[in-house]
């Protein structure tokens, strides 16, 4: 081969730079994700070995904690004597009743103070007092107030879904695009077709991060909301057993909550992937 020549293919390779690693298919990549989830369940099954082992030795008395078999029995007691489906069920109806009172008021009052100075001026300093207070100071006056059947319960858990709502709703409508208006503008929308192409579309993103810290600070207002004089629902079921030292009905109960607001949480994010479909364009493969 003459050094002309040599120089020449030397000068395509270069010109052709090298090639591009091909990128994974989706296919396999999802599979290989799939393949490595059961990672994720290695240390919480490690947990409950040397918790059931700790139990079986002595090492953790059951009055302190009961073992894993014991609330595993205890679940099943539970289920099969209708127990734990009829508390869940008081339970999740007072959540409902709560979330939706407060997902009404706080995305409501953002949309007040959002969308005018005024309306920011009348209500942000309200909102930023009243979500300073300690549930549990509440609960005096709500029982003075509202007595002691499921009026301060629900409210509870509304009041205190309203404020996570009430901040990234306003934090989204406040966040939107300026230039976005200025297109408006200039395709002469009125304001109320500003607000409902534009605006809100612009804060959904911001108003469901703020609907999933909601759903988890219901279920946490609920345990709170539980212990005024309730004779039914998951927290009168877990004050019931704290009077026996039951530490197997408590775990139950409690973990009953966990998986609850899991399972709403989950709720929420399959809402978000559907309506925040166009986001996926920004993610990275």
């Amino acid at each position: 081969m003459s050094v002309v020549e040599l120089r020449g293919e030397l000068g395509s390779a270069v010109r052709a730079g090298p090639r591009p690693h091909p990128r994974p298919r989706p296919r396999a990549a999802a599979s290989r994700r799939h393949r490595k989830g059961w990672h994720r369940w290695v240390s919480p099954l490690v947990l409950v070995l040397l918790w059931q082992a700790a139990s079986a030795s002595g090492l953790l008395p059951a009055r302190l904690l009961a073992a894993p078999s014991q609330i595993a029995s205890t679940t099943l007691d539970l289920v099969s004597t209708g127990t734990l489906p009829t508390a869940i069920a008081v339970s999740l109806e007072r959540v409902l009743l709560g979330f939706a009172a407060g997902a009404l008021t706080g995305i409501g009052l953002a949309l007040v103070a959002g969308l005018s100075r005024a309306g920011e001026n009348a209500v942000d300093p309200i909102m930023q007092m009243l979500r300073a207070l300690p549930f549990f100071g509440l609960i005096p006056l709500f029982i003075l107030w509202f007595g002691i059947g499921e009026a301060p319960k629900v409210l509870l858990v509304a009041l205190a879904v309203s404020f996570p709502l009430y901040l990234n709703t306003f934090a989204g409508i406040r966040g939107v695009d300026g230039k976005l208006a200025e297109v408006a503008r200039t395709l002469r929308l009125g304001r109320a077709a500003l607000v409902r192409h534009i605006v809100l579309p612009g804060a959904l993103p911001q108003t469901l991060v703020g609907l999933r810290q909601s759903l988890g600070v219901a279920w946490l207002a609920l345990i709170v909301a539980e212990q005024v004089n309730a004779d039914a629902g998951l927290g009168f079921m877990i004050n019931d057993a704290r009077e026996f030292l039951r530490t197997d009905v408590i775990v139950v109960g409690l973990l009953v909550y966990s998986a609850l607001g899991l399972l709403t949480d989950a709720l929420v994010r399959l809402l978000e992937r559907r309506a925040l479909v166009w986001r996926r364009e920004f993610l990275p493969g």
